[in-house]
């Protein structure tokens, strides 16, 4: 299993979680640069995902939704912010409405994404930031973490 740690702070109202892979930094980048790849791991095996629009460039935007099993749809957005290619990116990543508009009733977070060489492979450390400890709690009490978990953890097979 890629993850090795997951921590939420709510006084910093942080969500980081690390994962290790073995697979260089350039391929696990190529996981987030290519949309279609991206669709395979964006969301927990139970919710896959399916990318409208990505544009992973300073100033684009990424729109995708999640399937549930009883075939709900779930609707988020990136608004991409920085990008260091392959290192890292930064984006704000909200839940929207089916047309991708945000839905301003759910927390937006800030979030970094970085790749370092480790190991002879790559560890990732993700880190969303939420303006509130409320806005933390809420995708905490959602099921953040064991989602975001099951998703990172279908990285190896995809890159394997």
């Amino acid at each position: 299993m890629p993850v090795i740690d997951v921590q939420s702070d709510l006084d910093s109202r942080t969500l980081s979680i690390i994962a290790d892979f073995a697979a260089p930094v350039e391929r696990i980048w190529q996981v987030y640069a290519d949309p279609r790849q991206l669709e395979k791991v964006w969301g927990p095996p139970s919710y896959p995902a399916t990318v409208v629009d990505h544009d992973l460039k300073p100033g684009g935007r990424v729109t995708y939704f999640m399937t549930g099993p009883e075939g709900d749809k779930h609707s988020g957005y990136w608004l991409v912010t920085a990008v260091d290619e392959p290192r890292s990116f930064e984006f704000e990543d909200g839940f929207a409405n089916p047309d991708f508009t945000p839905n301003t009733d759910m927390p937006v977070s800030g979030n970094v994404f970085t790749f370092t060489a480790h190991e002879g492979g790559t560890r990732a450390v993700y880190v969303s930031t939420y303006a509130t400890a409320e806005g933390l709690q809420q995708v905490l009490d959602m099921g953040v973490v064991e989602g975001a978990s099951q998703a990172i953890n279908q990285i190896d097979e995809l890159v394997a």
